[in-house]
């Protein structure tokens, strides 16, 4: 998308003209001219200059990273929220437990959870106010998403081994500015969100601030076999009865903006918490009726930012979070589907067979320092280090031996540091972008684990030093042609929840060990506009990603742990198209994506099953979409939407492949969602934007994680006014 500037001038010098002049002035000597020695004056003549610039968007997606960019113009008017925005794209798989508030894998490539990292404009998303994951992000305030696929930006200083998803705010929201939306929906279904910020031109003061509240009853009907007076077990379609979830989040932002000395001077303050009731087991064959846990986050930020000259730039950040997560389990009774009682336990406890409640607590201090050197217009140095210190504690308050030490007392300190170099340079009039970086890696986990037999301790101490490298080439062979080429040898160091658990349903392993992956990347993409036939937009890519110790969620049916399987290896391909008609009346769109993700494991447990793909994880998916746009419909400002959109899974197994009979193993069926969209905007100030959508059109029974159903047919709609 380019933008071009429009400047036009005329020119009308007429002979007769600069002859008089001259005589009037005999004594001034002859202006010099560069004009050739065979102008005439009849090349002077009327005409337009027309001057192509590159907004900040097309200047990544067409740098040498491999990233893609999402720009939200159009998204932001909508009900959906960044999971799907993200799901929608091609390489992506976003698959979801349930309803508003349940857990979701995001995989980029086939490298999923912690192997993917969030940001909101280059800053960790849980700093931002936003640890509840990246769904509760307004998109509203969300400009353009920025998704980076296997090698990583030195700049970001992150480890992440599937790549990264960036979100940038609109440059606007730094100046006086007003945001509020409603969304209400099917099944209990409510968000609100309000922003705003203000700005004082002379002092360059800015001070902001924004809250979020979202409700679900997640009440959706799902299929289950259930028990009959005479105990056979028969299918039915229930509404799901304990599955509700509640959240809020409320943050302040106050410093200088755009002064002589700083960029971005800010000062982030915030806090949210979610509570969430646990409706059954991981792969939903025993309903719970009284579990529940939830978070409570707080911290801040301080961030500096500054181009110094034209050649040294710094950002940088400080900040510290804290986490308080319950979990509660201690019913004295056993609920059929219904939510009726069925009978009292002897031992109370639902997922175990003992009672739980226990509160875990989690302090972070993690920090940056980027510098920046444009040597020269052509190149240009960056250097990061990004330590980072995180601690664990807590209080199982129901213990067996009250007497014994409290397992959750024990220590869990856990030290990471990533840094890195990177050189990029741009020749040949930028139609050739290189980047060239190495990584540095520090990992130090000082835990024990207490035994419940004689609270007899044991040293868990590891410490690890790796180093990465990793480069990247972007050729544009023409206006609108590019390809472009990257690898990296990356390691992505434990996250404190993968070694100490997360405080509900996920044990500690305290023995992991940091995973390593060659990741290779290649690509080509097409940009062309017509006059008459409209814009066509294509791309294809290959990518193969060759990972040591994978870190996989592995689980029964009442908890799950993290643990290192060896080795696998995905080689995969996806393409996309998009078509856009003259006057941008209608948009056609589709992408796909295939990758074959197996274990390579030659010994431990996992090499038994070499050569199978991973499971519970699809290797087929595609989008399909179509927008009809209409402007000036009932006023000269306003903009209607129809969009309807499409997603297809292919069928795959939940377990390993070699493992029981074909006929007889568990499978996630293919499946297709279908949602349609109707959007009304009318541009200001203020500008008021109405949506509404049926999502799963179809009614369709989709499964995700495990097993887990997905709703139904759900109805949507949101109002969004911009001041």
């Amino acid at each position: 998308m380019r933008r071009h500037l429009v400047v036009l001038f005329s020119l009308a010098l007429g002979a007769s003209a600069s002859r008089a002049l001259a005589q009037e002035q005999p004594e001034e000597p002859a202006p010099t001219s560069e004009l050739p020695a065979d102008f005439e004056e009849e090349d002077l003549i009327t005409g337009d200059v027309v001057v192509s610039a590159m907004t900040e968007a097309d200047e990544i997606s067409e740098s040498a990273d491999s990233v893609h960019v999402i720009e939200t113009d159009v998204v932001r008017a909508q009900t959906a929220d960044a999971g799907e925005v993200l799901a929608r794209q091609e390489g992506i798989s976003v698959r979801r437990g349930g309803g508003l508030g349940s857990s979701a894998r995001i995989c980029i490539h086939g490298i999923c959870d912690a192997g993917i990292r969030y940001f909101l404009d280059g800053v960790p998303l849980e700093l931002a106010g936003f640890g509840l994951g990246i769904s509760n992000v307004p998109l509203s305030m969300v400009e353009r998403v920025e998704i980076y696929r296997g090698a990583v930006p030195i700049r970001l200083g992150s480890d992440a081994l599937g790549g990264v998803i960036n979100l940038v705010r609109d440059q606007a929201y730094f100046v006086p500015h007003a945001t509020a939306s409603l969304l209400a929906g099917s099944w209990g279904t409510y968000r609100g969100y309000v922003d705003g910020g203000y700005r004082h031109d002379g002092s360059g003061f800015y001070a902001g601030a924004s809250a979020f509240v979202d409700h679900a009853d997640n009440d959706y009907l799902v299929d289950v076999d259930v028990t009959d007076a005479r105990g056979r077990l028969s299918p039915a379609r229930l509404p799901r009865f304990h599955d509700a979830y509640d959240a809020y989040g409320i943050a302040t932002e106050v410093g200088l903006v755009g002064v002589p000395f700083a960029d971005r001077l800010l000062l982030r303050g915030f806090v949210s918490e979610y509570d969430r009731e646990l409706q059954h087991n991981p792969v939903m064959t025993v309903p719970y009726g009284d579990v529940t846990y939830g978070e409570v986050s707080a911290g801040g930020l301080l961030r500096y930012s500054h181009t110094i000259d034209s050649q040294w730039s710094i950002d940088a950040f400080a900040g510290y979070t804290r986490r308080d997560i319950t979990f509660n389990d201690q019913s004295t009774w056993i609920y059929d589907w219904r939510g009726q009682r069925v009978r009292e336990r002897r031992v109370r406890g639902e997922i175990d067979p003992r009672p739980r409640e226990q509160v875990v607590s989690e302090d972070a201090i993690p920090a940056r320092l980027t510098l920046s050197f444009q040597l020269t217009p052509e190149h240009l140095f960056v250097a990061n280090v990004t330590p980072e210190f995180t601690s664990r504690s807590g209080d199982e308050r129901i213990q067996a031996d009250p007497m014994a030490r409290d397992p959750l007392t024990a220590q869990r300190d856990l030290f990471t540091m990533i840094s890195g170099i990177e050189h990029r340079m741009s020749v040949f009039d930028d139609a050739l972008e290189t980047t060239l970086f190495v990584k540095d890696y520090v990992y130090v986990s000082a835990s024990e684990e207490i035994l419940p037999r004689d609270s007899i301790v044991v040293r868990h101490d590891r410490s690890t030093h790796d180093l990465g490298a990793g480069g990247a080439a972007r050729y544009r062979i023409t206006d609108g042609v590019l390809v472009r080429a990257t690898y990296e040898y990356a390691t992505r160091l434990p996250e404190p929840y993968e070694v100490f658990g997360d405080g509900v349903l996920v044990q500690p392993n305290l023995d992991l060990v940091p995973e390593r992956s060659h990741n290779a990347t290649v690509e080509g993409s097409l940009d062309l506009a017509t006059g008459d036939a409209g814009r066509f937009e294509a791309s294809l890519a290959g990518f193969v990603r060759a990972r040591e110790n994978m870190i996989v969620l592995l689980g029964t049916q009442r908890n799950f742990a993290y643990q290192n399987v060896y080795g696998a290896l995905v080689v995969g391909t996806e393409g996309a198209l998009r078509w856009t008609s003259p006057g941008d009346w209608a948009v056609l769109a589709a992408n796909a994506t295939l990758q074959d993700d197996r274990n390579t494991s030659t010994e431990g447990t996992f090499a038994m099953t070499r050569g199978d793909r991973l499971p519970n994880r699809p290797f087929f998916f595609a989008n399909f979409a179509a927008e009809l746009h209409a402007r000036g419909v009932l006023g000269h400002r306003d903009h209607l939407t129809l969009g309807w959109r499409g997603r297809y899974i292919h069928e795959f197994f939940r377990g390993w492949e070699s493992q029981g009979s074909r006929d007889t193993k568990e499978t996630i069926s293919s499946q297709l969602a279908q949602d349609v969209w109707l959007t009304y905007v009318v541009d200001g100030p203020p500008r008021i934007s109405t949506s509404f959508e049926v999502q799963n059109l179809a009614d369709a029974a989709l499964f995700d994680l495990y097993g887990a159903q997905r709703p139904g047919r759900s109805f949507f709609v949101r109002v969004t006014a911009d001041f």
